[in-house]
């Protein structure tokens, strides 16, 4: 009996060393979401959506928001339904959708995060570069690439308690926006009058210059920016009690990052002709900042704009060297050793091989330049539809099994927008991201191998 019970405390033991740890609480992980959403394409993205739909970029945050709403639901209740060996989105799939789209979603997943680094790194680097324009792009992302695989590799602890203050950073800037931008219209209501202030966004070429389609090209851009949402499912194996964490967390997040867009977007748009907010060179945030005479207002937006793009890079290697984590460790061959975790239970391999993707980003900002933002958020937009359609579809099937007329309905509905959506970016997007986007997707589904 001695020995059993001897035997079976060394095997726990063991087991303990190979898993992660559950650090992440309801606080960090809605973090973590705020901080994988809100990155460059509201800071560097919100300009170029303007420039594409003007002020009836409004309405295609209002449908990305109401899709991500639903999604999100979706998401919660399969978390809810899902057993407590569950993880990642594969885990939460898997019972409804089967292995083999299981396997697809969590590799999909794990490009997403690997691309979205790039993007973020390239953009960040974009405003670095305004401080020190002699400084070349690569300095900054192995500044980046450094700094957070040094958060990423000591423990998931720091990295939460990192990516939460990165995240409360550019939130009270956002806050601190809307505080100004609400000061701003009240001056131009008092001064001007209600309606000749509002007349704003109707005036140069109406509410929707560029008609319906300027909203569906728009929508490649909203796409982009609200991607990353989904994150909280890949927190489910390091979530303290993640059935009352990670639903906890999804409600939070939904109506915060909702209106961390529409809310200051509309206000930009009522202060500033659209046409100035898309064809300025700097974000639109310094743009306020500095019409409340702030000193040094350009400085300050700029650099919580770069913490917040860094702080999206963050989240991204903790989310792709999870999936990698995951995808790897049951394996048999020397792809395996990826799945090594350091003594603070964190797979450090994982960590440095996702970190290390960020020096491609120099080498395709060097081939591609200026345009390889546009062309990254186009692929990345394809991927967030593809991802957001499958845990819809999965959150569908949970719906039937549960008898939900509800569920049904409204994961149904989602499906059919998304669907939609899907098809006015493919006829915008370029050829050339839909065709590369189009090859990663059927690599990753032709190369699963059956256990």
């Amino acid at each position: 009996m001695n020995i059993l019970s001897s035997e079976k405390r060394l095997f726990m033991e063991n087991t303990e060393k190979t898993k992660l740890k559950k650090q992440l609480s309801s606080r960090h992980i809605t973090m973590l979401a705020l901080g994988g959403a809100i990155g460059a394409g509201l800071f560097k993205g919100s300009g170029e959506a303007i420039e594409i739909a003007g002020p009836a970029v409004l309405i295609a945050f209002l449908i990305g928001g109401a899709v991500l709403f639903i999604v999100m639901n979706g998401l919660g209740r399969l978390v809810l339904d899902g057993g407590d060996t569950q993880h990642g989105l594969s885990g939460l799939v898997r019972p409804f959708l089967g292995v083999h789209a299981a396997d697809f979603i969590d590799w999909v997943y794990y490009s997403l995060w690997t691309i979205n680094i790039i993007a973020e790194a390239v953009a960040a680097a974009s405003f670095l570069q305004l401080w020190f324009p002699n400084i070349p792009t690569w300095v900054f992302v192995l500044i980046l690439a450094i700094f957070t695989t040094l958060i990423n590799l000591y423990s998931v602890r720091l990295f939460a308690e990192t990516e939460y203050w990165l995240a409360f950073a550019k939130i009270s800037v956002i806050i601190l926006l809307i505080i100004f931008g609400i000061y701003l219209v009240g001056q131009q209501m008092l001064g001007n009058g209600v309606l000749p202030t509002l007349q704003t966004l109707t005036n140069y070429g109406g509410f929707s210059p560029h008609g319906m389609k300027g909203i569906i090209h728009s929508l490649l851009v909203v796409i982009y920016s609200y991607g990353g949402s989904e994150l909280i499912a890949v927190t489910v194996s390091e979530a303290d009690d993640p059935k009352k964490a990670i639903p906890k967390a999804i409600r939070g997040v939904m109506g915060r990052i909702i209106s961390f867009y529409i809310i200051p977007l509309f206000l930009l748009l009522i202060i500033f002709p659209w046409h100035v907010l898309a064809k300025t060179t700097v974000s639109p945030f310094v743009m306020v900042f500095e019409k409340m005479s702030i000193p040094f207002a350009a400085d300050i937006v700029n650099f919580v704009i770069i913490l917040a793009l860094f702080s999206s890079i963050n989240s991204g290697v903790y989310a792709s060297s999870r999936l990698l984590y995951f995808r790897v460790k049951n394996k048999t061959n020397a792809v395996k050793k990826l799945a090594v975790l350091n003594k603070y239970h964190v797979p450090q391999r994982a960590v440095l091989f996702c970190a290390s993707i960020l020096y491609l980003g120099v080498v395709l900002s060097y081939l591609v330049g200026d345009k390889l933002f546009g062309y990254l958020a186009g692929s990345l937009s394809y991927t967030v539809l593809v991802i957001w359609m499958m845990i819809s579809a999965a959150a569908f099937i949970l719906a039937l099994k549960k008898k939900s007329s509800f569920g049904k309905v409204i994961n149904l509905l989602a499906i059919v927008v998304l669907g939609l959506i899907f098809g006015g970016i493919f006829f915008t997007n370029p050829i050339g991201v839909t065709l590369l986007t189009g090859l990663l997707y059927l690599i990753i589904f032709f190369s699963y191998q059956k256990k």
